[in-house]
């Protein structure tokens, strides 16, 4: 199966935006200075945390006093080593009695494999494993979904998968001997689950009616599979971006009703166009979590659409080097932005841009303001004249193998083999239903 290219030859151009609706709902424009922080940032602050050894991303041991557990057990055995070193297959092959007896292999089972997107359900489901895919913009094909489906079928009752909140799937009862096998199923499927928790970039998320949106100001799933692929080095692996201070979440906008969620993640990019050109403003460090909810704040910078993974790899990079990795309630990016003062944060993704130069940001937003949010449940006309899509609800996103194949069976035969696209609240769209045939739910 061949890989996909990196190289964007070219990029989609936006719709035209409707001239009757005013702009801009969530700027990623300043419109008020922000405050910077404290004083000045002390150098030695701005000195990197981690460094480079035999392709691994590694914590300098100057800064390695009271760090967080999480922090340590990367520190005894890189997790990538699973994935680079062929682990998961020495794995696999031990007696899961004799992986209890070693804390070392206890470790990789309940930690260390989530880098595999494998999390061990040890309270509930002892021995079995849900598995987190990748799937940028939340796009499966038909023959995907089967595949998915035939690995969870042969588990029974502890088979299911899940429609997740970041526009994935997730499938459920898998055991460690099947592990290599389904990584291989996946491959030959286009998929993968490498990177997708712990401390990994997440799946990148993107309008949820990309493609077929008739209000839609950009298709985002190329942007979305650039990124996807590029963080992960066509599914081989980046050490480059596995091991960050947390997770780290990251999506497009296409859609000026922000299905999105641009304000709870760690960078966002909002279309706009600047002298003529398209490209996206940038919102940074959105987050929430039981002990802080924080909405994401403008960058102050514009790139071109030709920009897009430079600074997505910079961003990154800035917090990776930077981030702090004590306590975990206090290490996602924003407490680093409060930290060192949004200014001094965007010097330091600027000092990895490839010129090091970053554009402040455009005020020609391309999200119109005040736009009342669609319902994508039920039928609806797409942008291809002739054809609806179909948005399904799924209750708690929550799937059996049989419903699965029935999605697969929906999208060949009623819609022609087209692509089912995941929400991110937990939801499914079929698309391309020919207008006169009657509408389908499940």
């Amino acid at each position: 199966m061949s890989s996909l290219s990196l190289r964007f030859l070219s990029l989609p151009q936006p719709s035209p935006s409707n001239p009757t609706r005013p702009k801009t709902r969530l700027s990623a424009t300043p419109t008020a200075a922000l405050p910077v922080g404290t004083a000045e940032v002390e150098a030695a602050r701005l000195e990197p945390r981690v460094e480079e050894r035999d392709g691994y991303w590694v914590l300098k041991e100057k800064f390695r006093v009271g760090i967080n557990p999480q922090e340590k057990v990367k520190l005894e055995k890189e997790p990538m080593e699973l994935v680079t070193e062929d682990g998961i297959n020495e794995l696999v092959n031990m007696p899961f009695e004799e992986i209890e007896k070693s804390k070392l292999s206890k470790d990789d089972i309940d930690f260390r494999l989530k880098w595999l997107g494998l999390f061990h359900r040890r309270k509930h489901q002892y021995g079995r494993f849900m598995m987190r895919l990748k799937l940028p913009n939340g796009v499966t094909t038909s023959t995907q979904t089967r595949y998915l489906a035939s690995v969870i079928r042969q588990y029974g009752k502890d088979g299911c998968a899940d429609v997740t909140t970041r526009q994935n799937w997730q499938i459920r009862g898998v055991v460690l001997p099947d592990v290599p096998e389904i990584l291989k199923g996946l491959a030959e499927v286009g998929l993968t689950s490498l990177q997708s928790g712990m401390d990994n970039v997440r799946n990148p998320v993107g309008n949820p009616l990309a493609g077929i949106d008739p209000h839609e100001i950009i298709d985002t799933r190329p942007y979305t599979n650039l990124l996807s692929h590029f963080i992960t080095a066509n599914s081989r692996g980046n050490p480059a971006f596995t091991n960050l201070p947390r997770k780290w979440n990251v999506c497009v906008v296409g859609s000026h009703e922000l299905f999105e969620h641009p304000h709870i993640n760690d960078l966002a990019y909002m279309p706009a166009t600047k002298n003529g050109r398209f490209g996206f403003n940038l919102l940074v460090g959105g987050f929430f979590s039981p002990k802080r909810c924080a909405e994401a704040i403008p960058l102050d910078a514009w790139v071109s659409a030709d920009d897009v993974l430079p600074v997505c790899k910079a961003v990154i990079e800035a917090y990776r080097d930077l981030g702090t990795r004590g306590n975990r309630q206090k290490t996602r990016m924003m407490w680093l932005i409060d930290e060192l003062g949004i200014e001094v944060f965007r010097s330091e993704v600027v000092k990895r841009m490839p010129q090091q130069e970053l554009q402040r940001a455009s005020s020609e937003d391309l999200i119109q303001k005040q736009w009342d949010r669609r319902d994508y449940l039920g039928v609806h006309p797409q942008k291809q004249e002739g054809f609806s899509f179909v948005g399904l609800h799924i209750p708690v996103g929550r799937v059996q193998a049989n419903d699965m194949d029935e999605l697969a069976r929906l999208a060949d035969e009623a819609y022609h083999g087209t692509d089912l696209k995941q929400r991110v609240m937990g939801e499914i769209n079929i698309e391309r239903e020919f207008e006169e045939s009657c509408a389908l739910s499940f």
